[in-house]
Formats: C-alpha cells, structure tokens, sequence
C-alpha cells in the first residue's frame, strides 16, 4: 500500500461498494514526526475499547451460528440470547462513543470497505496520513485504522476529502463492507415501500 501510485491508491478505493451515508468520524492528521505503525503493531496503537468491541462482535457471531441449525425447540433460547446480544451490543455502543472527540469530529459523506469521504470546513493536502476512528451506530461497532488522503475536492463552503486506508485489521474492513451492503438493502426496502404507498 505505501508504495503504490496515487493512481493506484484511488483504483483501490474504488474497488470497494461506496455507500452514500453520514457516519460520525474522528479524523487527526498525523503530524511530520509521527509515522504509521506497522500493520503487526496496529493493534497495540488502538485504544482498548476498539479491540474488545471487535472480540465480542466475533464472539457473538460464534455463538449463535450453531443455533441456526436446531429446529423449532430452539427458537426461543435462539431469541433469548438474541435479546442478549443486543443488550451488550447498546453497552458496547455507549462504551464506544465514549471514544468520540468532538474537537476532531466529522461527517462522513459516504464510506465503503477500501476508505471513507467526509465533509471537511478546511482543505487537507493529498498524502496527508490520519488516524481515523468510525462510529457505527447502526451496527453499534466503531472501528480504528490509519487512512491517506487520495483527493480534496471544494465543494460549495466545504470540502469533500477521500481518505483511503492504509492501516485497517481485515474484521473491520469487512465489517464496513456487511455495514455498507445493510445499509443498501435498507435503502431499497424504504424506496420499495415508498413506491407501495404511492400506488
């Protein structure tokens, strides 16, 4: 990654389903003294939240994959424990969001598995490196990674910056990639049923 083109970088990004949404994002650019860690010490430069949050989404995923193939006895232990989940999955949120740093916050303008564009009052050079942590509400998830700007782009008072990743742990890139794909499959719902209540 740190040796492709920036030709290259913005082809990698755009590899990636992009969906348009707003996510909460902390953005800080990396100073000239700083530089990224390698990719076997990105997960001791995450905060502690990030890599339990990460654990029990894997956890939990595990241990209600082999209720799906008992039958019928099992649905109501299956609900139990979905219940369950989703009470750590609010704590887990709120744990989470006590990450966000106001003083670095941004709004995505749309985000996919190979990087995310935000709404920035400021321009920010291309080749700029970040440290960049997501908040996903809906999935009640956040995910920690390093991305580089690959464009900056004014658009009316603001700017639309693209940052691809350059540091980011597999499970969280493919958890952008299911986050994005739900949020497109909710999109469709809502217009689908947009269209019911129109006819």
């Amino acid at each position: 990654m740190d040796t492709l083109s920036l030709e290259e970088k913005k082809a990698q990004f755009d590899e990636f389903y992009v969906i348009n949404h707003e996510l909460k994002a902390n953005i800080k650019p990396l100073g000239s003294d700083e530089e990224l860690p390698a990719y076997s010490e990105l997960e001791d430069a995450m905060p502690y939240a990030f890599r339990i949050a990460s654990e029990m989404s894997a956890l939990d995923a595990a241990a209600l994959r082999p209720l799906r193939g008992l039958s019928d006895h099992a649905s109501a232990l299956a609900d139990y424990l979905n219940h369950q989940s989703k009470k750590i999955d609010l704590m887990m949120s709120y744990i989470l969001h006590q990450q966000d740093e106001p003083e670095h916050r941004f709004i995505t303008v749309k985000f996919g598995g190979g990087g995310i564009v935000v709404h920035s009052p400021s321009s920010l050079e291309v080749g700029t490196a970040a440290q960049i942590k997501l908040f996903l509400s809906e999935e009640a998830a956040a995910i920690f990674c390093y991305g580089e700007v690959i464009t900056c782009q004014q658009n009316e008072d603001d700017y639309h910056i693209a940052f691809i990743f350059t540091r980011i742990r597999e499970q969280d890139q493919e958890l952008l990639v299911r986050a994005s794909l739900h949020l497109q499959t909710l999109q469709l719902r809502k217009r689908a049923q947009a269209r019911g209540d129109d006819d």
